[in-house]
């Protein structure tokens, strides 16, 4: 399952929906950048680590090696979750996944402020430097909590060359890396020790079983690394491929790709944004559709439904089918828009730009149809959908070649129709 915008587009919902028919839900990359909001019985979980899974008992919800976890943060999920009746034991980490530090925090604050009018946006939570320390193998992982002399050795290396630049660039005190281990030692080694596992191993045991196993992506397409709008993308790869080289599965046993695609398109952060709004429509689609940051509370920039983009999202993930969210927030709309191509220097194209400086410079080109003007929450089946909201899903089917299977009509964890 992937986001095929700019993320939030509500993969947490469908991953969920979805998960009462697996065995297995397992995050492949990505932190706890990124939130998952499920609603279940008027409760809303706001997930940040936990794959969306964990809600079902029969669920194992795996973190896989791709993803980099913050070892206070999953924990204090954990707790949140054992509060509240959810019960967490067997959820797995990956051994190989990287440990986000609070140095790789305070180095992303440092270097966004340091950026100034070209910061990238991001959400300081230390992503970016953990990915970064991950390539140039200055990483400390999930299973090196478990030899505590390997875990001081490499803290100690990577703090050799970290304190250089917090003091030298960043005029800050060091960080200690002794007392630094005490501490994450002290505090989540003996909690995380019963969910380190080989998680590789465990997934495939699982399909080699004839089980079913839905992997879940954080972030979305035009957030990847290689193939989003760079540098104002995450640290890792969104896309169907990431899911491939975050849990240590071969393509071939990938046999759905499900995206997902918001009714509208929202963007946190800087960056190009062809369709966005600035007019009483976008302000309308943020106070509807409470396009606010599940973790930083930030307001997402709004705008209307981009095909020109979810073409692209096609091709790069090797779509299968699409799921449609937040239909309803557009209800009270007279008329609704969907970008259809682009006009760059006055030339149309009906393809997404592969120089960026060229998507700064998109101006969408709209087809404009009538809203339809109802109420969509309790609607269960397409024979409730008016012919307006038929038309307009009807419309981004057409032009991205993808049939939508799944439409959301409300947060609930039943407020969806199954279109095909």
């Amino acid at each position: 399952m992937v986001g095929t915008q700019w993320g939030d587009e509500g993969k947490g919902k469908f991953t969920d929906l979805l998960a009462k028919e697996m065995s297995m839900v397992v995050r492949y990359q990505g932190g706890h950048n990124a939130g998952h909001t499920l609603v279940v019985d008027d409760e809303t979980f706001a997930l940040q680590l936990v794959p969306s899974g964990v809600l079902y008992d029969h669920i194992e919800p795996v973190i896989g090696n791709g993803v980099v976890v913050d070892p206070f943060v999953l924990l204090a999920e954990l707790d949140m979750l054992n509060r509240r009746g959810i019960d967490t034991r067997n959820l797995r980490v990956s051994g190989n996944a990287h440990l986000i530090m609070p140095y790789h925090q305070q180095l992303d604050a440092l270097q966004e402020r340091h950026l100034g009018k070209s910061k990238l946006g991001t959400t300081k939570r230390g992503i970016g430097p953990t990915y970064a320390d991950k390539a140039t193998r200055m990483g400390v992982r999930v299973q090196d909590l478990l030899d505590e002399q390997i875990f001081r050795e490499k803290l100690a290396a990577a703090l050799s060359h970290h304190n250089k630049v917090l003091t030298k660039v960043f005029n800050r005190l060091p960080v200690d890396p002794d007392g630094l281990a005490d501490k994450i030692l002290g505090e989540c080694l003996e909690p995380l020790r019963p969910h380190i596992a080989d998680t590789t191993d465990l997934i495939h045991t699982a399909l080699e079983s004839g089980q079913h196993v839905l992997f879940e992506g954080a972030q979305a397409t035009f957030l990847d690394l290689d193939h989003g709008t760079y540098p104002f993308v995450t640290s890792s790869n969104p896309t169907a491929g990431g899911a491939c080289a975050g849990t240590g599965v071969g393509p071939r046993h990938i046999d759905r790709v499900l995206g997902i695609a918001k009714a509208y398109v929202t963007r946190v952060g800087a960056g190009p944004f062809p369709t966005e709004l600035f007019d009483d429509d976008g302000d309308k689609m943020v106070d509807i559709g409470h396009e606010y940051g599940t973790n930083t509370g930030r307001r997402r920039r709004p705008g209307w439904f981009d095909a020109v983009m979810l073409r692209h999202a096609v091709r790069l993930n090797s779509l299968t089918d699409l799921a449609i969210t937040k239909l309803d927030v557009l209800d009270t709309f007279e008329t609704v828009k969907v970008c259809v191509g682009y006009e760059i220097d006055g030339v149309r194209t009906d393809k997404l730009p592969y120089h960026q400086s060229d998507l700064h410079d998109a101006v969408p080109v709209y087809e404009e149809l009538p809203g339809w003007r109802t109420d969509l929450s309790s609607a269960t089946e397409p024979r409730h959908l008016p012919a307006a909201a038929h038309t307009y899903l009807e419309l981004i089917q057409d032009q991205v070649g993808v049939p939508i299977s799944l439409v959301s009509t409300g947060p609930g964890r039943t407020q969806f129709l199954h279109l095909s």
